[in-house]
């Protein structure tokens, strides 16, 4: 415990999901959570627990596609910690309307680019002076496995999830000298409370079938990764990206059909 000790940590998105997984453990470590989200209630509990646990967090509103309201919140944690150590970029307005190539339309592309990409971006650049007049910081995109490779209906969201791979990178290299790092986590299947019910035990077989270890992820398996890459024992290491997947890409497509047959992948 205690390797966040007093960094000042903003999550966004962190009122549901894989956000509050990351809030809650940035909390156990010492850090000074910055929970922020659209929904104040939700946002409140979660600063609740957190503090419950003996962690330190505040609330604050966001919509990761208003711009004004990121610069609010950017210069508010600023200007009420003086500093800013991290910035996990967890946010994304899930359920947007996507499809084939021939099915997005632009409205489509943009409003999932606007939340998948653009506030990630945004954000970012918001954050870079403060991290640089601290003499450093550590941001933490969290990715997809979309990125991964083509989709059969998910065009736009894989696409914006690609982009989020390539700034991570462009980041990394542009502001290493400043002593500020950039990551990102591609998750595999995360259930959370939130999704549990809408995800079809179909969808959580095929899955399963791939996945190298015995279960699904859960919220806490990407905290424990942001964990890593917000503390200084992650000093070397930037411009990466880890897939957090149980093991799901690190095989051939092939693997789970030949484990029924019991044979060999080649």
């Amino acid at each position: 415990m205690g390797r966040l000790k007093d960094k000042v940590a903003i999550v966004t998105g962190s009122t549901s999901g894989i956000g509050i997984g990351i809030a809650r453990l940035y909390g156990k470590e010492g850090a000074k959570v910055i929970v922020c989200g659209r929904r104040a209630e939700k946002g409140q509990a979660v600063v609740d627990r957190i503090k419950e646990e003996g962690g330190e967090a505040a609330y604050h509103f966001m919509d990761i596609t208003d711009l004004s309201s990121v610069e609010t919140l950017v210069e508010d944690v600023a200007r009420e910690y003086g500093r800013i150590d991290i910035l996990v970029n967890n946010a994304a307005n899930v359920g947007l309307p996507d499809g084939r190539v021939d099915e997005v339309t632009i409205e489509m592309w943009d409003a999932i680019f606007a939340s998948d990409l653009r506030g990630n971006f945004y954000i970012t650049k918001c954050v870079l002076p403060h991290m640089q007049k601290n003499g450093g910081g550590s941001i933490i995109n969290i990715g997809s496995m979309a990125s991964c490779g083509g989709d059969l209906g998910a065009t736009a969201y894989a696409s914006a999830k690609a982009g989020v791979d390539m700034l991570t990178k462009s980041v990394a290299l542009q502001y290493g000298k400043d002593n500020i790092r950039c990551n990102c986590i591609r998750p595999g299947l995360i259930v959370t409370p939130e999704n549990d019910a809408y995800v079809a035990q179909t969808v959580k077989d095929i899955f399963l079938s791939n996945i190298m270890v015995n279960r699904y992820g859960c919220p806490e398996d990407i905290g424990h990764a942001c964990v890593y890459f917000g503390a200084d024992e992650s000093y070397f290491v930037s411009g990466q990206i880890l897939t957090v997947d149980g093991g799901m890409n690190s095989h051939v497509p092939t693997v789970a059909q030949f484990k029924e047959l019991g044979g060999r992948t080649w």
